[in-house]
């Protein structure tokens, strides 16, 4: 479930004239993410993730995000956009490849053995990332919802969705802006 979208906009340290960088999308999701009131608007759903749209710093995209117990995003990417996530309540796992992929070309690769990584974000904690960076972030409690804050630069140009099985990453879907907006 999708809620509409708003335009919420912790205060901004990003010139619109220039580009965000992680260190400002960082910022900028840490601060929303200690909005107790921004943080409580939120309507969350038990079955499925909610998610409202924020005014991210000097252009950028940025979402608000519910994640019910036992959700998660699968693997993906975020193509060419650098960015940044916090948890706000709750807390979220991230899974994610400690190897850059080539961006394109490609429907399945055989991934080393050690490429895996794995952090657990409880409420405050968060991370930023670059281009073309693979994770998949969940939320592995089984009785509580989490909600995290969101942003990058530039907005999604898209989204690759992968499947995992052992070592093999498959490319299965790419996913297109007015797919989620």
């Amino acid at each position: 479930m999708s809620v509409s979208p708003a335009a919420v906009a912790p205060s901004q340290h990003t010139s619109p004239a220039s580009a965000p960088t992680q260190a400002d999308l960082l910022d900028f999701v840490r601060r929303a993410a200690a909005d107790a009131e921004l943080i409580a608007s939120l309507p969350l759903d038990p079955e499925g993730r909610t998610w409202v749209r924020l005014e991210g710093p000097g252009g950028s995209e940025a979402w608000l995000i519910g994640w019910p117990p036992g959700t998660g995003t699968g693997w993906h990417d975020h193509a060419e956009s650098v960015g940044a996530f916090v948890t706000a309540s709750g807390e979220l796992t991230e899974h994610s490849l400690a190897v850059r992929l080539p961006s394109g070309g490609w429907k399945t690769l055989e991934l080393a053995d050690d490429v895996d990584r794995s952090r657990r974000l409880p409420a405050g904690k968060g991370r930023a990332f670059g281009r073309h960076h693979v994770h998949e972030v969940l939320n592995a409690s089984t009785e509580q919802h989490a909600i995290s804050v969101h942003a990058y630069y530039p907005p999604l140009p898209l989204i690759r969705r992968f499947s995992r099985t052992g070592p093999v990453l498959r490319l299965e879907q790419v996913e297109q802006p007015e797919d989620w907006q």
